[in-house]
C-alpha cells in the first residue's frame, strides 16, 4: 500500500503514543521510536509497528513515534488508523470485533 500524505494519530497522554506516519519512498521502512518504556518493551513496540505495516503491504514508509506506555493492543490500532489515514483509504473496524457485535 502506497502512504499519499503525513498522517498523525493519537496523544501524549499516559498509557496513550503519538504516532506520525510518512511517505518514505524507496528508503524503506525507518522507525524512530522514543517511549519511557524503551529499556523493556522498545523491541516488541518496534514488531509491532513493523508487523502492521506488513499487514497493510506498506514497504516504505518513515515511523516517528513517542510512546507513553501503551499497550500493543493500543499501538496497533493506533498504527491502523496511522496507516489509513496516510493511504487516504477506509479500515473495516469491525473486522477488529472479536466479540461479533
Amino acid at each position: 500500500m502506497e502512504l499519499k500524505q503525513a498522517a498523525v494519530v493519537g496523544t501524549l497522554e499516559s498509557s496513550d503514543l503519538q504516532i506520525t506516519l510518512q511517505p518514505n519512498e524507496g528508503c524503506g521502512i525507518e522507525i524512530e521510536l522514543q517511549s519511557i518504556v524503551m529499556a523493556q518493551f522498545g523491541e516488541a513496540i518496534e514488531e509491532t509497528i513493523r508487523t502492521v505495516l506488513g499487514e497493510f503491504g506498506v514497504t516504505d514508509a518513515l515511523v516517528t513515534v513517542n510512546d507513553k506506555g501503551a499497550l500493543d493492543r493500543v499501538i496497533r490500532s493506533r498504527m491502523q488508523a496511522a496507516v489509513c489515514r496516510a493511504a487516504q483509504v477506509s479500515y473495516d473496524w469491525t473486522r477488529e470485533d472479536r466479540h461479533g457485535a
